[in-house]
Formats: C-alpha cells, sequence, structure tokens
C-alpha cells in the first residue's frame, strides 16, 4: 500500500520506533523494563520522504499542466476526461500537501511554546 508517496514498509519502521521509544523509561528513572526487540526495519528519513512527497506533488502539477495545455492546443491524444482526472490528482496531492505542512507547523509552534 502506497500513501501519497510513503510505503507501508515506512510506515511500520515509524510505528517501531515509536513503540521502542515508548517503552523506553523517561530519563532511566522508575523500574527498568524489558522490551523485546523488534525485527530490524529499514531506517526512514522524515526528510527524504518529505521531499519525495513534495517532488511527486510537483510532477503531478506539471503533467496536469501539460495535459492541460496540450487538449487546448486540438491534441487529439488527450482527453478531457483525463485532463480532468490529472488535475484533481494535481488538486488533492497540493491539499494534502499544505494540510501536511500546516501540521508540521502547528507541531513546531507547539514544541517552542513548551517549558523546559
Amino acid at each position: 500500500m502506497n500513501v501519497n508517496g510513503i510505503g507501508s514498509d515506512r510506515i511500520e519502521a515509524m510505528m517501531a520506533q515509536l513503540k521502542a521509544a515508548a517503552a523506553r523509561p523517561a530519563g532511566g528513572v522508575g523500574p527498568a523494563v524489558k522490551v523485546t526487540p523488534e525485527p530490524a526495519v529499514a531506517k526512514v528519513d522524515f526528510a527524504d520522504a518529505l521531499k519525495n512527497s513534495i517532488a511527486q506533488v510537483s510532477e503531478a502539477q506539471l503533467k496536469a499542466g501539460e495535459q492541460g495545455k496540450a487538449f487546448t492546443m486540438g491534441d487529439d491524444k488527450v482527453s478531457l476526461s483525463d485532463v480532468m482526472v490529472s488535475m484533481q490528482k494535481a488538486s488533492i496531492g497540493f491539499q494534502a500537501t499544505v494540510q501536511v505542512r500546516n501540521k508540521l507547523v502547528s507541531a513546531y509552534q507547539e514544541i517552542m511554546n513548551m517549558q523546559v
């Protein structure tokens, strides 16, 4: 399964990291918790995943623009339905990217407002 360029293996890797972090005692205080090691999972670099997702959205927008231009110029190889579908895919991808950006900014602001 591939969700906006993020594969299920990447999601599973992130879940394994979150579980490992949750099982670790905070600051070493409290009783030791024995954690069974998770199977080895490929590390996911958030910056690379974000960059790849943005590149895919940009590519979809360029493709939709090119198809729209070709249809407007009268190219018989491009149908109106193909143009509309590619434009909607590009629009949905862009909207999802904006929502992710908004969540990241919100999380950053929340972290910056935390008292240490």
